[in-house]
């Protein structure tokens, strides 16, 4: 073993201990291992796929892992069904699944590489993960994946770390959730407009905002915002839209 790769994983455990301390968030020497295989294989794979700029083990800890993890803070994940809409490299769904292994989870992206890795990384970390390749306003019509596993109102929590407008997400992922479920938004600190802007998207996909968490990634000075949804009624059956008619005439 070289000095780098123990230098690497002494920091990825030592920050993610750190901040669950700080956080009464109790995690096993064999979860603090699986966080540092994750990094291992996000940097090997991410060679080949663009899958983060971020590399440092540091920053993965900080800005990817935790972050994530501050999910767990709004609403009680435990034996919960969760998709991860749009998930990349993983986040935030698999360290949600890493910590609270309860979960059934499936990840979702529309990049066909991003899947394959996806799908190598859970066999790798001996996790039980379903993966999709597809895009999410297109999945939850599939025909094929109707006769097997129904995707529209499935869900008891939906994540998502997708860049997109706050309107634009909603109906995206609300179609995903139950009824009495919940979507835990990520989003910047400053996002009050953002938030103005969707709430006629949130009302008419059957949703309210219950409250705004702000929070500050532990061993950073960075504040981000998520913004807590619960989902009242079902969402009428004609959402989602196309894509270009979603980005064309939001809600």
């Amino acid at each position: 073993m070289t000095k780098t790769t123990i230098s690497t994983k002494t920091a990825i455990s030592t920050i993610i201990k750190k901040a669950a301390d700080e956080l009464d968030l109790y995690l096993p020497s064999s979860v603090l291992s699986t966080f540092e295989k994750y990094y291992e294989l996000l940097i090997k794979h991410g060679e080949h796929v663009n899958l983060t700029a971020i590399k440092t083990p540091e920053d993965v800890a900080t800005l990817h892992f935790l972050d994530s993890l501050m999910l767990l803070n709004t609403t009680d994940f435990k034996n919960k069904t969760v998709i991860d809409i749009g998930s990349g490299a993983g986040f935030p769904g698999i360290p949600i699944k890493i910590v609270e292994p309860s979960i059934k989870i499936t990840l979702l992206d529309a990049t066909k590489k991003r899947i394959t890795f996806l799908t190598e990384l859970c066999k790798s970390l001996e996790i039980d993960a379903v993966c999709f390749h597809a895009r999410a306003e297109e999945f939850i019509r599939d025909v094929d994946v109707l006769q097997t596993c129904p995707q529209r109102e499935s869900y008891d929590i939906v994540v998502s770390r997708a860049v997109a407008p706050l309107n634009i997400l909603c109906e995206l992922c609300l179609p995903y959730i139950n009824i009495n479920g919940y979507f835990p938004v990520m989003k910047s600190i400053n996002s009050d407009d953002e938030i103005i802007e969707a709430l006629n998207a949130i009302k008419t996909l059957g949703a309210e905002i219950i409250k705004t968490i702000p929070y500050t990634i532990p061993g950073t000075d960075i504040t981000h915002r998520i913004i807590l949804i619960h989902k009242k009624s079902e969402t009428p059956e004609k959402y989602p839209r196309r894509f270009a008619r979603i980005e064309k005439k939001p809600l």
